[in-house]
């Protein structure tokens, strides 16, 4: 019996022992994003869809709603965001450097990446994949049908790296036509420099969107990798880092729970112990990251949950119009899931 009780005592010290620390947890990034009143995100030059400006230089897309849900969660506002368009070769540079807070731009999660540079990927925000777009009237139908063919690609990517590798691992030759910068790619390819444009097949979608005539243009059905898109944060930084890391979460739980921007209040009424949890009526998951306990509350209400994101800006019912595949939730046959709010 002593032992049992003295096993008691020990547990219950422990927990208090890991209670403590972990109410004690700090972030430095989060202590400057609060002092200068926002959070600073780098995002793409512009991708429709994902991260592009209108003509008033107001951001929308997927990759901003995620800032927009960041700065939900810290300061009850998802405008408290700043935006710097990056190049694939600026991007990692300006993160390490402290230019920006978080880049949310299109990065595919790459080993290398995540041991080399310094830096830790949140999470998937989108499963996408390579692919190839190339001219109707040019009549290809399959990538295997491009031997011989100019290909524009952006350098310093993984696309470019990938496209080396389908076109050795299937014998066919090619040349590339390469530039630094996104928009000069997709100009390019307009202005009939290259034969085929080559990228994330969600950006082709987006890119093709804003073409004069989107119809002339097909994205054939090969898809050539795996490319897992997400918000990345510099290495060092726990704090900071668990906190873009449930933003990202309570984004998909709340879809998954049901709980969207237009019922959230209604919501804080619910007999349901998760969403309890979610919204904060019951517990204080925040506190411990440095947030109040609703900050998920905010993440919703100011933002929505993930699929109405994803429904406004690439869903089947915009201009972009990718189903969900991959990124639906488990439950629906995708794969996107958060592990338990407790």
């Amino acid at each position: 019996m002593i032992k049992s009780l003295l096993s008691v005592a020990l547990a219950a010290g422990l927990g208090l022992a890991v209670s403590g620390a972990y109410a004690q947890t700090t972030s430095a990034t989060l202590d400057a994003v609060k002092a200068k009143g926002y959070v600073q995100c780098g995002v793409t030059g512009g991708v429709p869809g994902f991260s592009a400006p209108d003509a008033n230089n107001n951001w929308s897309g997927l990759e901003v709603d995620y800032c927009r849900a960041l700065a939900a969660a810290i300061f009850n506002n998802a405008d408290a965001v700043r935006y710097t368009p990056l190049t694939s070769q600026e991007r990692f540079t300006a993160l390490s450097a402290g230019e920006i807070d978080v880049l949310s731009r299109t990065t595919t999660w790459t080993m290398s990446r995540d041991t080399q540079l310094g830096i830790k990927f949140v999470g998937t925000m989108f499963y996408d994949g390579q692919g190839f777009m190339v001219r109707k009237a040019d009549n290809i139908t399959s990538a295997l049908d491009l031997g011989g063919a100019a290909v524009c690609i952006e350098s310093g990517t993984t696309t470019e790296l990938n496209a080396a590798d389908y076109f050795a691992a299937n014998n066919l030759e090619f040349n590339t036509v390469v530039f630094v910068d996104q928009d000069e790619v997709v100009k390019a390819y307009e202005d009939g420099r290259c034969d085929v444009y080559t990228t994330d097949s969600s950006a082709l979608a987006a890119e093709r969107s804003k073409f004069a005539n989107p119809a002339d243009h097909i994205i054939l059905p090969e898809i050539i990798s795996k490319e897992p898109l997400g918000p990345v944060v510099r290495q060092g930084d726990d704090g900071w880092f668990n906190i873009a890391r449930w933003t990202y979460y309570a984004l998909l739980e709340a879809e998954e729970l049901g709980v969207s921007s237009a019922n959230v209040d209604e919501m804080l009424a619910s007999d349901n112990p998760a969403i309890k949890r979610l919204l904060g009526v019951e517990g204080d998951f925040g506190t411990p990251i440095g947030l109040t306990k609703d900050w998920a509350y905010q993440i919703i209400k100011l933002v929505g949950n993930y699929g109405e994101v994803y429904d406004k800006h690439v869903g089947p019912n915009t201009p972009i119009g990718l189903a969900r595949g991959l990124n639906a939730l488990w439950k629906d046959g995708g794969i996107q899931y958060s592990p338990p709010i407790r």
